[in-house]
């Protein structure tokens, strides 16, 4: 048989590790979104860096049925690159990026709005200087 966690203990873990009233891991982290295939996330990032967006403080709301969704606006005003955007990373505040097997990141695919991707954006193809929102991102355990 293998191990099954208890809903409350996924809600339990994901508020510990995302949910400022319980952990900071990722408050005032960074989202990089990225062109390529990800790289997976103990490796050096990947790809051009379209843009990064500042997680905000409570940036994920608590978590329920073992999902925590992102909260809050999340958005670059002025995107550093031209691409088209196709992974993300969520890296914490002080991880500069490098290959690591103890910083704490998440990874996944990047669609637009209704594309079924880990997070979604209003748009995927973007221009320097756009602005970028991200529409959707929920965590699950």
């Amino acid at each position: 048989m293998a191990i099954a966690l208890s809903t409350g203990l996924k809600n339990q873990i994901l508020d510990g590790i995302l949910n400022s009233a319980a952990g900071t891991d990722f408050d005032a982290g960074v989202l990089e979104l990225r062109t390529g295939a990800a790289p997976g996330p103990d490796l050096a990032a990947a790809g051009t860096l379209v843009a990064e967006v500042a997680v905000p403080v409570d940036g994920f709301a608590a978590a329920a049925s073992g999902s925590a969704a992102k909260a809050g606006t999340w958005q670059d005003t002025a995107a550093n690159a031209a691409g088209t955007v196709a992974h993300f990373r969520l890296r914490a505040s002080g991880d500069v990026g490098g290959a690591s097997t103890t910083e704490r990141r998440i990874e996944g695919s990047v669609t637009g709005t209704g594309g079924g991707g880990d997070i979604e954006l209003q748009n995927t193809v973007v221009e320097v200087g756009q602005t970028i929102t991200a529409t959707s991102l929920t965590v699950s355990v």
